[in-house]
C-alpha cells in the first residue's frame, strides 16, 4: 500500500466545543472544519479511536471508510481515527 495521502484520508479541525444537534434525536455534535477558513460544521456521528475533551481544538488525520449498506439512521461513512496531530487548550 503506497505512503501517500490517499482520497479516504481526511484531515480534520475538531472545535472545543459540541453544539446541540438533531440526528435521530437531540444530541451533542463535535464542531468540525476541513480548513481553518472554513465554518463549524455539525458531525453527526463519532470518529473510531478518538476521545473528545471540551475546552481543546483538535487536529486529527482521519480514514473514511464507505459503509455498503448502513442503517437508516447512520452515516454512510465510518470515521477511523489515524492520528490525533495536535491538541490545543482553547
Amino acid at each position: 500500500m503506497p505512503n501517500s495521502t490517499s482520497d479516504n484520508e481526511k484531515t480534520f479541525i475538531v472545535g472545543p466545543e459540541t453544539a446541540d444537534c438533531t440526528g435521530v434525536a437531540p444530541m451533542k455534535c463535535l464542531q468540525v472544519k476541513e480548513k481553518e477558513s472554513d465554518t463549524w460544521q455539525n458531525f453527526y456521528t463519532n470518529i473510531e479511536g478518538f476521545t473528545y475533551e471540551p475546552g481543546y481544538e483538535y487536529v486529527l488525520k482521519v480514514r473514511t471508510e464507505k459503509i455498503e449498506n448502513p442503517p437508516m439512521d447512520a452515516s454512510s461513512i465510518k470515521y477511523t481515527l489515524i492520528k490525533q496531530v495536535s491538541k490545543t487548550k482553547k
